[in-house]
């Protein structure tokens, strides 16, 4: 480093205030359990001297089946609606394109990154370590007492770029000649979607990666 101190992607569904109200999946399978029941009922009871030909059984499910995939189609369209329109996705999808600063790694396409360290003022000594995507180490450098963003530019002493990819950061510091607890560095990536998870909303960065909401420090734009 140059220590020079120097699945919403834009648009949001608009609707109007009708509710919805779609059925729920235990109601689709008492649904499918009363199909069943009455087509039991009715094949016990067909005459045994006309008997229903087995195609028509086959065509009743058939029929059923897909009347019932397309009520789950359509309540699966309602959720997606009703989280795009003022949901939890559209709370957040006006902060495409802006920044976050978070210390979960972050693509680095041979373009500086800005990085907010906060470092200890009296250390005796301060490295600014480089993992890559794996967690090992690839770049330490010096950085002296300094807190505050600085421009990272990925060169190693010799002046050769890092490789395209993801990198997290940690400071390492020592004072009173013992080494202090590691500290992770946050970086600023650029938030290009906005997605939900089981976990709640993921904000995509550059490169693909993704951070939950809730471990943003900061949004810059």
């Amino acid at each position: 480093m140059d220590m020079n101190t120097s699945s919403v992607t834009g648009n949001v569904y608009e609707g109007g205030s009708q509710s919805f109200s779609a059925p729920s999946e235990s109601g689709s399978a008492d649904q499918f359990e009363m199909f069943l029941k009455m087509l039991t009922t009715q094949i016990k009871n067909q005459d045994p001297l006309n008997p229903m030909n087995s195609t028509d059984f086959a065509v009743q499910l058939a029929t059923f089946s897909g009347v019932e995939q397309q009520v789950q189609t359509n309540l699966l369209l309602t959720q997606l609606l009703q989280n795009i329109n003022g949901g939890e996705l559209g709370q957040f999808s006006n902060w495409i394109g802006r920044e976050v600063r978070t210390t979960s790694p972050v693509w680095f396409d041979q373009t500086p990154l800005t990085l907010e360290i906060e470092g200890t003022a009296d250390a005796e000594t301060a490295f600014l370590v480089t993992l890559d995507d794996q967690g090992n180490e690839v770049l330490r450098q010096s950085t002296g007492a300094i807190s505050g963003e600085v421009s990272w530019h990925g060169e190693d002493p010799s002046g050769n770029m890092l490789a395209t990819g993801f990198y997290s950061f940690r400071l390492e510091e020592m004072k009173d000649g013992r080494s202090l607890a590691p500290r992770d560095v946050a970086a600023y990536s650029r938030i290009t979607g906005v997605e939900l998870s089981r976990n709640g909303p993921e904000l995509i960065l550059l490169g693909g990666g993704s951070v939950r909401v809730d471990t943003v420090t900061a949004l810059r734009e």
